[in-house]
């Protein structure tokens, strides 16, 4: 009697997994918090209490960056499902150009990392920027501090708010810009995060794939 072969069943290739969505529910996380904050009068204290417009600044930079991050996870994303469906894109481009032996044979894959992380690099400059205008924020605050403080002449008992008041605008404005860009480099940082780690993932199938090729 003969042995029944153990069939073999091919391993199914990882499905995509939903970027963009999670992008859109992270999205709908900030709009959330943003509308809350604003509800509260943070918004309104923020900007009220900068003279400097570094903290609208670092603001801007952070919703410009989160959209781009949208439109790079959406495009991510459709890569990743034209690879599973063995269409044209960025991993075919890649597979063929080894089939054909090529002279340098790190350049195939050199043009796929430029295409899935190169966008990256610049955006995490960007990021970088935040912490800066924060820190630049603190260093101008302090500085007005100490040219007020640098004024005064003698001190009067009877102007004790007012010169309060004037001395800790300048503290005010060295906190709230560095608190600002602290908390915009951590959000943008987990989107680029995210980013990186799903360009990873899908480079390593398209190496794992062009071997079985």
């Amino acid at each position: 009697m003969n042995a029944i072969a153990p069939r073999t069943v091919a391993p199914r290739a990882p499905q995509a997994e939903p970027l963009w969505l999670e992008w859109a529910a992270l999205l709908g996380l900030f709009a959330f918090a943003a509308w809350l904050l604003g509800a509260r009068g943070v918004w309104a204290l923020l900007l009220g209490s900068d003279p400097t417009g570094i903290t609208l600044v670092i603001i801007v930079i952070f919703v410009a960056a989160t959209l781009w991050c949208g439109a790079r996870a959406r495009a991510l994303q459709q890569e990743r499902r034209a690879f599973e469906a063995r269409r044209e894109g960025w991993v075919a481009d890649y597979r063929a150009a080894l089939r054909h032996a090529p002279r340098d044979a790190a350049a195939p894959l050199d043009l796929l990392l430029e295409q899935t992380h190169g966008p990256h690099q610049t955006a995490w400059w960007v990021n970088g920027i935040q912490l800066k205008l924060g820190l630049l924020g603190k260093v101008i605050g302090f500085s007005m501090l100490a040219i007020q403080i640098g004024q005064m002449q003698n001190f009067d008992p009877a102007q004790s708010q007012e010169l309060l008041k004037s001395l800790t605008a300048g503290l005010g404005v060295a906190l709230l810009t560095t608190m600002v860009g602290l908390v915009g480099n951590i959000l943008l940082g987990l989107q680029l995060t995210r980013l990186d780690r799903y360009a990873d993932a899908l480079v390593a199938d398209a190496q794992r794939a062009a071997l079985e090729d």
